[in-house]
């Protein structure tokens, strides 16, 4: 597979192993972030260009990709994969600053990015692209006191959706991938225990990012006029089925 793949939170966990397996597939890679030394190591393990860039800000958003376009003149795969979570908190505790910070990184970050990648692959030739979302099991079912993530997750549903049904006109095809406990930093915490629905506190499998990665792949390496609207990888055994 050839064509150019920009992974955002290219610096780590899932967007580390799936800028590493793109590039694997064919792809050009190009991996965004904040964090320039992280990027540099994926950068060199994967032979990707990396672009440090923060995705809560709309010029640093548009800077990358006019980048991309200066480089390659094309983007034929944008995985929206940056996000952050948050402590587990009492909704009636959860203070604005929190809030604005899950929503500016998790939502308007994709938001921005899928504009981005819009406005470059209705003009390119040919013409259209792929834009995959990292979406969560928390874009269906909650976690208890996550009211911030699971707000920005089931957000990024409906855009996935919007994104699906404006894009088709111009070739633009889009999908959601939804992760369940990869071994990621966020999800350190379900080797040593979180809160479950009942009250209880239980240790979670988790599964290597790796896995997510190479179904990330196959989303990405489908002819558009075939798409993966919806995928859920997770740990198998995690209580997820029957959560609650």
């Amino acid at each position: 597979m050839s064509g150019v793949a920009l992974v955002t939170g290219g610096g780590s966990g899932i967007g580390r192993a799936s800028a590493v397996a793109l590039a694997g597939a064919g792809f050009t890679v190009v991996v965004a972030g904040r964090r320039a030394d992280a990027l540099a190591a994926v950068a060199a393990e994967a032979g990707a260009v990396a672009l440090v860039c923060d995705v809560r800000d709309e010029e640093s958003v548009a800077s990358v990709f006019a980048e991309v376009d200066a480089r390659f003149g094309r983007l034929d795969v944008l995985f929206n994969n940056a996000g952050v979570g948050a402590p587990a908190t009492p909704l009636e505790e959860l203070e604005l600053e929190r809030w604005r910070a899950v929503i500016d990184t998790n939502l308007t970050g994709t938001f921005l990015c899928t504009r981005e990648a819009f406005r470059l692959m209705k003009r390119q030739s040919p013409r259209g692209g792929r834009i995959i979302n990292n979406g969560s099991l928390s874009a269906y079912v909650p976690r208890p006191l996550s009211a911030a993530y699971t707000a920005s997750k089931h957000a990024i549903t409906g855009l996935t959706r919007s994104t699906s049904l404006d894009g088709r006109a111009y070739d633009i095809a889009c999908g959601q991938i939804d992760v369940g406990n990869a071994a990621t930093e966020m999800a350190a915490p379900m080797q040593t225990g979180v809160q479950q629905a009942d009250g209880r506190i239980a240790v979670e499998p988790t599964i290597d990012p790796a896995d997510v990665a190479r179904a990330v792949v196959y989303m990405a390496t489908l002819p558009l006029d075939a798409n993966v609207q919806f995928m859920t990888v997770m740990a198998t055994k995690m209580p997820y089925i029957g959560r609650g």
